[in-house]
Formats: structure tokens, C-alpha cells, sequence
């Protein structure tokens, strides 16, 4: 991205913001351009902790959510009508691209955008009603397609009864998906103004609601597709609860409304989520495509061994997202403050932070992750699996964890075009080499050809972006 497309991502000024003066160095003392004050940076380096402690906590009770209610789902739906939630479930998990973007392009706008109410507004009017009009149009190609697919049929449904609620349950659970679509805008706007505890206080609110209605409606005796509704409209009904709590008692001077609905707002939007959308989409094929390859290569047993390793250490990539989306924002405040060198600091001291964590935890994984395979699913070949997999598979995750800060700067302005051309190059690089290091090696030369394949393309790209994002932050 040249830096008039840049430039383009935010269409109005981001004014400089005044220090308060409580926060102003003492007299006699020079603060150097780029530089926060002491106080300004101790608020700083406190919000980032503050909301990774919250982040963490609220994704351990939506991990833990689920496995609590499992038990109980499965018993009381029976296995084919679980086994279609399920799918359908996942289904929806591929559809991650409904949003356009639009959800990471108004968490980098607002962070850029000064103190101003208005603004602010008219940028959160326009992401709700763009996302709003993608809602309602899924919502009525749903309505027209759902009936007319013979969803018994594809997934193998025998059960006559189970039969008779495919289409009703595909419905239930594609609409509260669509629906959720512009209401989950609410946790990036308040990631963005810094409230990452409150946000992180209502997702954990709504895992907790799923778990106890969905308990209460089995120990009710309710219908099957009652319980279902429970689990599946418990998140959009928190955000919309959330939508209302916020915007009407907390946060009025950004209210969104028809009136403040800008076209242009809403066309930079869109252009801007629509850059982050291709390149999530890039990402995640040149990260996602190992299994088909593993399986094209060595076979489907093999590929599903590895498939269960990979998720054992897909616990890490958690904990880099978890990170990344409390820090993203603080970045883009700063960048715009021109507070370089707190951005610099902080990105350092984030690559150390997951070096040491993902570098610790990717050892114990090398030393027990049999053992944790062998309890949690059993029935893997400890041969098919060789310490060299994981070993790998350790040493991949930490070039990912580290190289993480440096992308999240580049995130935080909207710089996109580096992390295409390093993912682009990634991606014919990483699957040649791949190809060939399973053929000649086996299941261990996958996460080595795929170490070096990013070595070779993405960090040279990571490198060049950040460094050009912090010239982009530096006051003129």
C-alpha cells in the first residue's frame, strides 16, 4: 500500500491530540518528538496489560462453556441431531468472511481518528448500517434457499425425526450467525476505545448465559430445537444487549443513527475492510492447506493424525490472537499521536512476551504432547507422530508468535500491501517446499520446509512494513 492509499483508509484528518495537562512533564524537561509522556505511556503500558489479563480469562470461560455442556447436549439431542448441529455448526465457522472485514477496518479506523464524538459516530453509523443491509440480504437468501436443500440427505441423516428438523435447524443456526454479523461490531468498537475489560466482561456474560439456559432447558424437558436456540442465540442476544447498554447509558455522543450514515465513510469502510478481507484470505489458505497436502502426499490416516498434533499446538495461535486484538488498537492510537518510540518499546517488548511463552509452552508440547494426545483422543501410532513433528511444529509456532508484533503495527494504519507480496511469496513457496520435504522426509519435513519457506518470504516483508509504519507515525 503506496502512502496516498494509505492516506485514503482514514478520509478526514487525525488531529493531534493536546496532553492533558496532569500528564505534562515537569518544567525544564524536554520531551523528544514521538514520545509520550511518563504518565501517558504508564496509562498505555497498563491498558495493554489490563486487557490481555481480561482477554485471557474471557476466552478460558468460552473455551470452558462447551466442554461443560457437551455431555449433556450430546445425551439429550442424541448423536444424529448433535452430529447435524455440529455440522451445520462448522458450516458456519467457514463463513467467517461475512463481515467483508468490515470489523477489522473500523477497529483501525476509529483507533487513528481523534477525540471526536461525531466522527466517531458517523463511522460506527456506517459499519452498522453496511453490515446491516450483508445481514438482511443472507437473512433472505437463506430463507429462500434453506427450505429447498435436502439437508437430511447431505449429511447422512436417517433418523426420521431428526430428518424432519434439518432444514428448521440449519435456519435456526445460519440465522443467529447472520444476525450477529453487525451486533459483534459492538466488541470492536469498545477494543478500539479502549475498553477491553467491559467487552471482555459481556463475551464471557454470553458463554456463561449459553451454558446456563441450555442446561436449565434440558433439565426443562424442552423441545430439541429449543435447546439448540438457547446455545446459538445466546452471543447475538449478549451483543444486542450490549448495543443497547452502551450506546443509550454509557457512550451517547457516539450513538449511531440513520442521520449519520455517510456514503463516503461507508465507501472508505468498505475498501478498507475489503483489504484486510483479501488478505485474511490469503493467510489463511497459505496456513490452512497442510492436512490436503499431507493427505494427497502420505494419506488420510496420516493427515488426520496430524490434524489432532496441530490442534494441540493450534492452543498458541489463541493466545497470539488474544494478544493481538488488546494491542492492535493501543498501536493505532499511538501511530497517531506520532508516540513512535512507545510503539517501537511496546512492539519489543511483545515479541519477548511471546517468545517466552509460546518458546516455553512449544517445549512442554515436545516433552508430554504424546502423552496429552494419548488422554485426550487416544488411539494414535506414537510412531506416525515423531518427536521431530513436534519439534517442528514448536519451532513454527514461535516464528509466527514473534513475528506477530510487527504485523499488528503494520495492522493498526491499514499497511496491507507487505504482508500480501509476503504472503503471496509464502504461499507458492511453502506448498513447493512442502511437496517436496513430505515426499523426501516424510510427516517431519512439513513444519521444517514450512519454517523455512517463511524465514525466506514473510519476515524480510514483516520487517519492511514495520519499519515504514513507524516512518508513517513519525510527527512531521
Amino acid at each position: 500500500m503506496t502512502p496516498r492509499a494509505a492516506s485514503r483508509a482514514v478520509p478526514e484528518p487525525v488531529a493531534p491530540v493536546a496532553a492533558v495537562q496532569a500528564d505534562a512533564p515537569p518544567a525544564g524537561t524536554t520531551v523528544a518528538p514521538g514520545a509520550p509522556t511518563p504518565a501517558a505511556s504508564r496509562d498505555r503500558d497498563r491498558t495493554v496489560t489490563v486487557g490481555i489479563a481480561a482477554a485471557m480469562v474471557a476466552k478460558g470461560i468460552g473455551l470452558a462453556a462447551p466442554l461443560v455442556i457437551t455431555p449433556a447436549c450430546f445425551r439429550f439431542l442424541g448423536d444424529q441431531r448433535y452430529g447435524l448441529w455440529m455440522a451445520v455448526t462448522a458450516l458456519t465457522g467457514m463463513a467467517w468472511f461475512a463481515d467483508l472485514g468490515l470489523g477489522n477496518g473500523l477497529l483501525t479506523r476509529l483507533s487513528h481518528l481523534a477525540d471526536d464524538p461525531r466522527q466517531q459516530a458517523r463511522e460506527v453509523s456506517s459499519a452498522f448500517a453496511t453490515l446491516g443491509v450483508v445481514a438482511v440480504a443472507l437473512l433472505a437468501g437463506l430463507v429462500l434457499v434453506a427450505p429447498v436443500v435436502p439437508w437430511a440427505a447431505l449429511f447422512n441423516v436417517t433418523d426420521p425425526g431428526v430428518a424432519a428438523e434439518a432444514s428448521a435447524l440449519v435456519l435456526l443456526c445460519f440465522g443467529a450467525f447472520v444476525v450477529n454479523i453487525p451486533l459483534s461490531l459492538i466488541q470492536r468498537i469498545q477494543y478500539a476505545r479502549g475498553q477491553v475489560v467491559q467487552s471482555n466482561i459481556w463475551q464471557s456474560a454470553g458463554a456463561l448465559a449459553a451454558m446456563a439456559a441450555v442446561l436449565g432447558a434440558i433439565a426443562a424437558g424442552w423441545q430439541p430445537l429449543a435447546v439448540i436456540a438457547c446455545a446459538v442465540l445466546a452471543v447475538p442476544v449478549t451483543n444486542l444487549l450490549n448495543c443497547v447498554t452502551y450506546f443509550l447509558l454509557q457512550d451517547r455522543g457516539r450513538r449511531p443513527g440513520p442521520k449519520l450514515v455517510h456514503r463516503a465513510t461507508a465507501v472508505g469502510l468498505l475498501r478498507l475492510g475489503l483489504r484486510f478481507f483479501a488478505l485474511t484470505t490469503m493467510s489463511a489458505i497459505a496456513l490452512n492447506v497442510d492436512s490436503p497436502l499431507v493427505a494427497n502426499v502420505l494419506g488420510p490416516t496420516t493427515a488426520a493424525h496430524y490434524a489432532v498434533v496441530g490442534k494441540l499446538f493450534g492452543v498458541l495461535s489463541i493466545f497470539v490472537g488474544l494478544v493481538g486484538m488488546t494491542v492492535w488498537p493501543v498501536n493505532g492510537a499511538a501511530l497517531a499521536r506520532g508516540e513512535v518510540a512507545w510503539v517501537r518499546r511496546n512492539t519489543r517488548r511483545m515479541v519477548l512476551l511471546y517468545g517466552v511463552i509460546v518458546g516455553a509452552v512449544g517445549v512442554l508440547l515436545v516433552g508430554y504432547g504424546h502423552r496429552l494426545i494419548d488422554l485426550w483422543v487416544g488411539g494414535i501410532d506414537r510412531t506416525e507422530i515423531p518427536v521431530s513433528v513436534l519439534v517442528g511444529l514448536a519451532s513454527w509456532s514461535l516464528l509466527i508468535a514473534v513475528t506477530s508484533p510487527l504485523i499488528l503495527v503494520q495492522n493498526s494504519i491499514g499497511l496491507l500491501r507487505p504482508q500480501f507480496v509476503g504472503w503471496a511469496t509464502f504461499l507458492l513457496l511453502a506448498t513447493a517446499l512442502k511437496v517436496w520435504a513430505l515426499r523426501r522426509f516424510g510427516l517431519a519435513g512439513l513444519p521444517v520446509a514450512a519454517s523455512v519457506a517463511y524465514v525466506l518470504t514473510m519476515w524480510p516483508a514483516v520487517l519492511v512494513g514495520y519499519r515504514r509504519a513507524l516512518r508513517r507515525g513519525e510527527p512531521t
